[in-house]
């Protein structure tokens, strides 16, 4: 999985975000590091929907623009879980890694 669609998926996980807020959100989740661009997040949205990953929960008119919510699914919940899990795995191996070359003493801790 792709940074930027684990950054989507993490920014849907606690509740759904209108497109402004899925872009604000995933600039903190990435501590700056990730600034998607609004074609770009519309691009991922569409192709995260077609998966069944995303789906819109609902749509609202505020000061005349038009927002729409999205959500993640239960898929979406179960990729988000089992990319976590294999970041987890990578990070445990690479600690490992590690401690071996700093000869056991010291390491990063997941």
């Amino acid at each position: 999985m792709q940074e930027p669609t684990r950054l989507l998926l993490t920014a849907l996980a606690d509740e759904p975000r209108h497109g402004y807020a899925l872009i604000k959100e995933i600039g903190e989740v990435s501590e700056g590091r990730v600034k998607l661009r609004t074609g770009t997040l519309y691009a991922a949205l569409a192709r995260l929907q077609q998966q069944g990953w995303v789906e819109v929960t609902g749509e609202e008119v505020i000061d005349g623009r038009h927002r729409r919510y999205y959500a993640l699914t239960r898929a979406g919940a179960d990729a988000l879980a089992e990319e976590t899990e294999r970041l987890r795995a990578a990070v445990r191996e690479a600690d490992r890694r590690l401690q071996l070359r700093l000869g056991g003493a010291g390491g990063v801790t997941a």
